[in-house]
């Protein structure tokens, strides 16, 4: 299966809305589309994780490496996810104490 990578706005907040699967092929085109909004200033960056059907470590690491670039000025990244096998993959690693899980974007603080 491949990922489809939408990008929206809302607010001041710059959403991207992933559908699919991300892993080891498939995680570059997610990083790409995140950092670009990362890279672009945005100050609030929301995933929309609702469409995904599997994610890997790679989907993690790239989180992972967004979140530190966008704290380091001051920034904030929020996920949207309701879905439980995506859930469980937070909660396994203990992320979900590192990343704001939403569950919907309109619930995600934008200030």
């Amino acid at each position: 299966m491949n990922l489809k990578v939408k990008k929206k706005e809302k607010e001041r907040a710059g959403i991207i809305e992933l559908s699919g699967e991300v892993d080891l092929h498939t995680a570059p085109v997610f990083k790409e589309a995140l950092y670009e909004l990362v890279e672009s200033g945005r100050e609030e960056i929301i995933v929309d994780l609702e469409g995904l059907e599997f994610m890997d470590s790679s989907g993690l690491g790239v989180l992972l490496g967004a979140l530190r670039r966008i704290r380091t000025s001051g920034g904030n990244l929020s996920l949207v996810c309701t879905r439980e096998n995506i859930l469980k993959i937070f909660e396994v690693t203990g992320l979900d104490k590192v990343f704001a899980i939403y569950s919907s974007v309109d619930e995600c603080n934008i200030e």
